[in-house]
């Protein structure tokens, strides 16, 4: 887990992806959306990338991408992030993590 923690340290937004899972790109092309810029980790492509994903699913990620941190707050998966994004709760996170300053509804 301290491997987990020290990547989420002081980034408003963090993924953790696999290059070939098409949920994590789609996470990742809504957080962008908003202007957010979050850091991906693709796990399939850095080395602790094994130890990562085993501390994934201790976290209860399940599956283990993506898996999204906001504000350093394990936030979940698609699911969870979708879900979010349906209440309409996922910009004001972004906002209070610093990840985006300003949006704007209308576009």
């Amino acid at each position: 887990m301290d491997v987990v923690t020290g990547l989420v340290a002081e980034k408003p937004v963090v993924i953790f992806s696999k290059s070939s899972c098409c949920m994590s790109h789609s996470i990742n092309s809504l957080i962008c959306s908003f202007g957010a810029n979050p850091t991906v980790y693709e796990l399939d492509q850095i080395p602790n990338g094994r130890q990562i994903e085993r501390a994934l699913l201790q976290l209860g990620c399940q599956p283990s991408v993506p898996a999204m941190f906001i504000g350093q707050e394990f936030i979940g998966g698609a699911n969870e992030v979708m879900s979010l994004q349906i209440r309409n709760e996922l910009v004001p996170l972004l906002i209070r993590s610093k990840a985006i300053w300003i949006w704007n509804k209308s576009k």
